[in-house]
């Protein structure tokens, strides 16, 4: 599965653009043209990394950049800028590349927030997670995990469907045979729906089956 790039990029005939050259390296790019179109189209595209090309919109791209941080926190921003435009670190970018650069150097700062190899990545639904980056992926949201999360949100994926019992979570990613008090696999199941879910107290994937344990609906 090629990564998908949500590219904002101005149409101008005196600016190079970035869509082909980054076709051309393997990424799946959706090209739109406004920082409000883009907003439009966020939760559909459900990118993993958005390119804000703001010399090519001929503005420092700060706002778009900080409407969409407000929209989805934790996705990747890469904030293209000319000479004309400083920009400090309050624009909520990732990175902030001045122009001119060529598009491999563009790419080398979009691959650390990538996963890292294919076969190291679970895919169920729109839930994406990376076991070697511990990263997880759902609707526009990405999230860092701990090891322990990592392990639980392995196991709920890899029995999607299927009720989990609480006692068998905490004996895998505890590594415990005492599971008399699970009020910890609780917490962590919390944190996961702060990961993956768009409103955590109303889950549509992470589901709780009272008195048996949890399943993953995605």
């Amino acid at each position: 599965m090629k990564a998908k790039i949500l590219l904002i990029e101005g149409k101008r005939a005196d600016h190079p653009t970035f869509s082909l050259g980054l076709r051309r390296k393997g990424f799946d790019v959706e090209s739109i043209p406004t920082g409000n179109a883009a907003m439009s189209c966020i939760d559909s595209v459900d990118p993993d990394l958005v390119v804000i090309d703001a010399a090519s919109l001929r503005t420092s791209g700060k706002r778009i950049c900080q409407t969409l941080r407000e929209k989805v926190n934790t996705l990747p921003i890469i904030l293209v800028v000319d000479g004309n435009h400083v920009v400090d670190g309050t624009s909520g970018a990732n990175v902030v590349l001045t122009l001119p650069f060529t598009v491999q150097k563009l790419v080398n700062r979009i691959r650390p927030f990538l996963p890292a190899d294919e076969k190291n990545v679970l895919h169920v639904g729109p839930i994406q997670l990376d076991l070697e980056q511990r990263r997880v992926r759902s609707l526009g949201k990405q999230s860092r995990l701990t090891p322990r999360l990592v392990s639980l949100l392995k196991i709920l994926m890899e029995h999607a469907g299927i009720v989990v019992e609480r006692s068998e979570l905490f004996k895998r990613v505890w590594d415990t045979e005492y599971t008399a008090d699970t009020r910890t696999l609780d917490v962590h199941i919390s944190w996961l729906r702060e990961a993956i879910e768009v409103d955590p107290r109303q889950p549509h994937f992470l589901k709780t089956i009272r008195g048996v344990g949890y399943r993953l609906d995605a």
